[in-house]
């Protein structure tokens, strides 16, 4: 028997204290909800009578709660009739005559036959309580509330850029009455606000829910919106002149629930009923915010925030927001070129297989953009490791937030690591591969996405080159010199993964079509490789994908089907 020391298997980790739940009823329905649930910092606090009533499956009308901004229960939309059980001298319950707790629905106290309600978003549930979120009395207070929100309100919808997406819309019609009782003179407030450098207001059409002042001052910080005058006569206004100007006051026309707030970039654009929306990622640093891309005849219009809890919640930045335009430049690359003249995809592909299949090994370096696709990334190295070549992506940095925005601006600079195009730390290889080019060792350089001649190798030492393929969106001073011009996508013009700095593995979705000849690069590489390397490979990005995650370790036991509309996280 061997005497050495044996090691104690390590201890199961502890698991998780149970949900402590109440009883409640929800229209006479009997549920279980947790007893506490996260606020919008995060920590847990008593579940409230809105959040019970959701839990339930039922819906409360509101405007100024949101479940990620402090709550302010100013807009009373979401007052519902209650009762509790009813307790006797002992503090014991009291009972019906079957022995079910007797309930005492809460009422005015000067007028005991009048039901009180109670603000559904700030209130705590308690065991045994009963809600009326359906009742007649609760559809009562709804439809008061809602005819005093509507009756300085303009009747301006056929012209209001939040026509569609409007909750005072939709409730008027749901909750409210088929005809206004006013007849006295509107209160005229001020029209198309200059609130700041992106954002327009109409004060005429706010219902003062205040959360474009919440979300600026505890999840901007940035205190620079208020309410102003007395009465009838409240507005919302930032303290000086055009002072709304930080990275995020974009959410807050995602946030305002009625027209108030709108884009400058997005205003009389477009009817939101015509846009095709499309699950995409921002591209604009390493965080990958999940956006919506709103679009129509491949024309892209707007950018949205997607919610996903794992990476941005509900917000994101307005210079990633705003980061669409250059897609649709009149100077995109459109057509393929080879030594400058125009050619087919056929004529291109095949002459480049042929150059690179007598290449010699060590021969070719490779230069790939931490912004390409993780399947881009992934065939590239496949191309790579076939001549032994060098290969690197070039490093972005800025400036990082204290909420969203990334240091690192590359979007997939994890994906580069993963897939072994790059190291840890991007451009470490590419002054050997300056070098290489120098001495005559390296005859041909593949570069995709990036203008070398900004990152150390300048015209003059790409001239030394036999062979220079390049494949860009945009033109530039690497592309005017290549041999072969391959016209790439944008990231909203195909599909495939970008692993973001957290290493969350998300998709990106094709939501227009390319310019001109423009292909996305993983369908050309696709060609290309199995014709270099003699591997077959797949003919669809989900193939793609899954052949890529048997190869790469951090993707192990993924398939493209399991990554879903918010990501997976993978070991990084």
């Amino acid at each position: 028997m061997s005497n050495a020391a044996t090691t104690a298997p390590a201890p199961a980790p502890a698991a998780p204290p149970p949900v402590e739940k109440i009883k409640i009823k929800v229209d006479g329905r009997e549920v279980e909800v947790p007893k506490l649930l996260p606020n919008w910092q995060g920590k847990l606090e008593p579940t409230t009578m809105l959040q019970a009533v959701q839990l339930a499956g039922g819906e409360v009308p509101h405007y100024c709660y949101h479940p990620k901004l402090p709550v302010a229960g100013n807009c009373r939309m979401c007052l519902v009739e209650f009762g509790t059980p009813m307790m006797g001298p002992d503090r014991k319950p009291v009972l019906n005559e079957d022995g079910t707790p007797k309930i005492a629905k809460s009422v005015l106290p000067y007028e005991p036959q009048t039901p009180r309600g109670a603000i559904a978003c700030a209130t705590p549930i308690s065991p045994g309580m009963e809600l009326y979120p359906n009742s007649p009395a609760t559809k009562q207070m709804r439809e008061a509330v809602l005819e005093s929100l509507l009756i300085n309100h303009p009747l301006d919808c056929p012209i209001c850029d939040q026509a569609g997406e409007c909750k005072l819309q939709e409730y008027s019609v749901e909750h409210g009455q088929a005809s206004s009782r006013f007849v006295e003179a509107k209160v005229h407030k001020p029209k198309a606000v200059d609130l700041g450098p992106r954002i327009v207001l109409d004060d005429e059409r706010c219902v003062l829910c205040t959360r474009c002042i919440r979300f600026t001052k505890d999840i901007a910080g940035d205190d620079a919106l208020g309410i102003v005058n007395r009465g009838s006569y409240n507005t919302i206004a930032a303290w000086k002149a055009g002072a709304f100007d930080n990275n995020y006051t974009l959410n807050t026309v995602d946030l305002c629930p009625v027209g108030a707030l709108t884009s400058k970039d997005f205003r009389f654009k477009m009817r939101v009923w015509f846009l095709k929306e499309t699950k995409s990622v921002c591209t604009s640093c390493g965080t990958g915010c999940n956006i919506t891309i709103g679009s129509r005849e491949s024309t892209i219009h707007r950018y949205e925030p997607r919610d996903n809890d794992a990476v941005n919640g509900p917000w994101m930045c307005d210079s990633g927001r705003l980061n669409y335009k250059w897609v649709a430049r009149e100077d995109r690359l459109k057509e393929v070129l080879v030594r400058g003249a125009k050619a087919g995809w056929g004529t291109a592909l095949k002459e480049i297989s042929a150059k690179l299949a007598t290449a010699p090994q060590g021969s070719v370096a490779v230069v790939a953009s931490a912004r390409q696709t993780t399947e881009e990334l992934y065939l590239l190295k496949k191309l790579a490791a076939k001549f032994d070549a060098l290969t690197d992506s070039v490093a972005r940095n800025g400036e990082a937030d204290k909420l969203l925005v990334s240091a690192d601006r590359n979007p997939n600079r994890t994906g580069a690591r993963l897939t072994g195009v790059a190291s840890a730390e991007l451009g470490l290889n590419l002054p050997r591969i300056a070098a290489g080019i120098a001495n005559g060792s390296i005859k041909t350089l593949i570069v995709f996405g990036e203008d070398v001649t900004k990152h150390g190798l300048g015209g003059d030492l790409l001239a030394q080159l036999d062979t220079l393929i390049v494949s860009d969106i945009l033109p530039n001073a690497t592309t005017a010199i290549a041999t072969y011009l391959l016209p790439g996508c944008a990231p909203a013009e195909k599909r495939g993964t970008f692993v973001n700095v957290k290493g969350r593995l998300q998709k990106l979705m094709q939501a227009v079509e390319p310019k001109g000849d423009a292909r996305a690069e993983w369908e050309f590489l696709l060609e290309l490789v199995p014709h270099v390397t003699g591997q077959s490979g797949f003919k669809s990005i989900e193939g793609l994908f899954n052949q890529m995650a048997q190869e790469v370790p951090a993707f192990a036991g993924l398939e493209w089907a399991k990554i879903g509309d918010t990501g997976v996280t993978v070991q990084i």
